[in-house]
């Protein structure tokens, strides 16, 4: 009544009492349909539908509010759908849940919208380049590691599949013994947390890319790895598997073990360690037993580092023996 009384009270100029009188009853309708008392207008409204991921379904992912002096709670009110699944939440089942969870006074009377919300998962399309993504960064960290950068390509077409829109973990389950090869299958599972997407096999190719040493110029058996004309070019490590990796400008311990021509890596059998005595020099060969010692000068007939037996010959009896290498002059006999 205080919609008409405000109409026939009112001292500013009419024009139409009856357009008046159509609208405040329209909007009197419009509120009663609401499910708000026409008096005092609705707040909340449930939406119709609703997507969440697998954390579960929240108040305010269900329900908007028009007034800013009610802030809606982190309130979880059931858990998520499964992927693919469905739920539905009526108006009386929310009303419920909020009162059990949160029975502090948001108001449940003054809603308006859907009678029921449709809930659903958030989902995307993972289509070949995520998978390939996904499938090379699980194996560069679980395989390759620091080898190099993993390059994969699947050979058999990768059908998009629907996946959770949250983050993918990739967890292979079946590889190679000899690990990542330049073809191999795999078979692996897609995981969201502890939710199981789906298990796959592909077939795939590999390349592992890395910085390798060259030889810029031909070189000689015998010289010093550190001073030797040497330039890095990027090639895949699953064709030159024996390429030597550990290079370093700074040790001085290490020379080639054969000759190199111009524009061959640098392979492991190609580098060795330097001896610390070479074969044909005459060194001094020690025998020690209790406090006796004995010395004479022997002929090496072998490279030796130190600490290693090397075979060596006394020149005068022609006789040969077996000594121990102690440093670049110094052979202990052993007999």
């Amino acid at each position: 009544m205080h919609l008409f009384a405000e109409i026939f009270w009112t001292r500013k100029p009419v024009r139409s009492k009856a357009i008046l009188l159509a609208s405040a009853l329209a909007v009197a309708l419009s509120r009663s349909a609401c499910g708000a008392p026409a008096d005092q207008p609705a707040t909340l409204q449930l939406l119709p539908e609703a997507q969440v991921d697998s954390t579960g379904i929240f108040l305010h992912q269900i329900i908007i509010t028009y007034d800013p002096s009610v802030a809606l709670p982190q309130l979880r009110l059931a858990s998520a759908p499964g992927l693919g699944q469905t739920a539905r939440l009526s108006r009386s089942q929310i009303t419920e849940l909020v009162q059990k969870y949160e029975p502090s006074g948001l108001p449940t009377t003054n809603w308006s919208g859907a009678l029921e919300v449709r809930v659903t998962r958030r989902t995307r399309q993972l289509v070949d380049s995520d998978m390939t993504q996904l499938l090379a960064a699980t194996l560069q960290r679980e395989s390759v590691k620091d080898k190099g950068e993993l390059e994969l390509q699947f050979t058999r077409p990768w059908i998009p599949v629907t996946v959770p829109d949250e983050p993918l973990t990739v967890k292979v389950i079946d590889l190679p013994a000899t690990g990542v090869n330049p073809s191999f299958v795999v078979r692996f599972e897609i995981w969201n947390g502890r939710e199981h997407v789906g298990s796959w096999q592909q077939p795939v190719l590999a390349r592992i890319w890395r910085d390798i040493p060259i030889a810029h110029s031909s070189l000689t058996r015998g010289g010093l790895l550190r001073d030797a004309d040497i330039s890095f070019e990027r090639h895949d490590l699953l064709v030159q598997r024996e390429a030597f990796l550990s290079f370093t400008n700074a040790d001085s311990s290490l020379e080639l073990a054969e000759n190199i021509p111009a524009g061959l890596p640098i392979l492991n059998r190609s580098v060795r360690q330097r001896p610390a005595i070479r074969r044909g020099r005459l060194v001094e060969g020690v025998f020690q037993e209790g406090s006796l010692s004995i010395s004479l000068k022997v002929e090496t007939l072998e490279d030796g580092l130190p600490g290693q037996i090397i075979r060596v010959r006394n020149p005068k009896t022609k006789r040969e023996i077996y000594g121990k290498v102690q440093n670049e002059q110094t052979v202990q006999i052993t007999l």
